[in-house]
């Protein structure tokens, strides 16, 4: 099983779509949220994957198609 964790951005418009669930579901990963903070306007969360490695590309593959900005993140969490 592979790990990574990245930071997703969702614009306004996607904010209540259940898009991680979806990804998480589809995709045979499991989501563990490390940060999130959620407006009316914005979403931005910090999710740590794991799954096989084909599978978490296929997942943000879907979440990027979906609108929502999917950056890596590198060390400013806690382990």
């Amino acid at each position: 099983m592979a790990k990574i964790i990245v930071k997703l951005t969702f614009p306004q418009g996607l904010v209540k779509k259940p898009l991680t669930f979806q990804m998480a579901k589809k995709y045979d990963i499991i989501p563990n949220i490390r940060r999130a903070k959620v407006t009316e306007t914005i979403g931005e969360i910090v999710l740590e994957l794991e799954g096989k490695q084909d599978d978490l590309d296929k997942g943000i593959k879907f979440l990027k198609k979906e609108g929502v900005i999917v950056e890596p993140v590198v060390g400013d969490i806690i382990e």
